[in-house]
C-alpha cells in the first residue's frame, strides 16, 4: 500500500515562510514527476510547482521566485520551501506523484497518488 502524507503546514503572517513536506510510504520502485497543487476555497485546484525524476522544475507565475520546489529521491520525499508568503496563497496544499511504480505482494502496478492535503493560512 502506497500513502503520501504532507506536513508542514500552519498559520503564518504576509512575508513569511513555511516549508513543506510529502513523505511517500511504501515498496516504491521508482517515481516519475512529483508536485504541488492548492485549492483555495471556492476555487479549483491549481498547479504550483512540479519537478521531474531528473530535478527540471516548473512553476506557476505566481510563486516563481518565491517557493522553491525539491525532492530526495533516495527518501521518497517531495518539499515546497515557501517564502515571502501572500495572503492569497492561502488554501490546502496537496502533493502528487505521477506514474508511481510500486511492488506488493499481490503484484506491481503504475499509479497516480494524491496527499491528503495540509492547510496554509497567510494572515495578519
Amino acid at each position: 500500500q502506497v500513502q503520501l502524507v504532507e506536513s508542514g503546514g500552519g498559520s503564518v503572517q504576509p512575508g513569511g515562510s513555511l516549508r513543506l513536506s510529502c513523505a511517500a510510504s511504501g515498496s516504491i520502485i521508482s517515481v516519475n514527476a512529483m508536485g504541488w497543487y492548492r485549492q483555495a476555497p471556492g476555487k479549483q485546484r491549481e498547479l504550483v510547482a512540479t519537478i521531474s525524476s531528473g530535478g527540471n522544475t516548473n512553476y506557476a507565475n505566481s510563486v516563481k521566485g518565491r517557493f522553491t520546489i525539491s525532492r530526495d529521491n533516495g527518501k521518497n520525499t517531495l518539499y515546497l520551501q515557501m517564502n515571502g508568503l501572500k495572503p492569497e496563497d492561502t488554501a490546502v496544499y496537496y502533493c502528487n506523484a505521477d506514474h508511481l511504480y510500486y511492488c506488493s505482494p499481490s503484484g506491481c502496478y503504475d499509479n497516480d497518488y494524491w496527499g491528503q492535503g495540509t492547510q496554509v493560512i497567510v494572515s495578519s
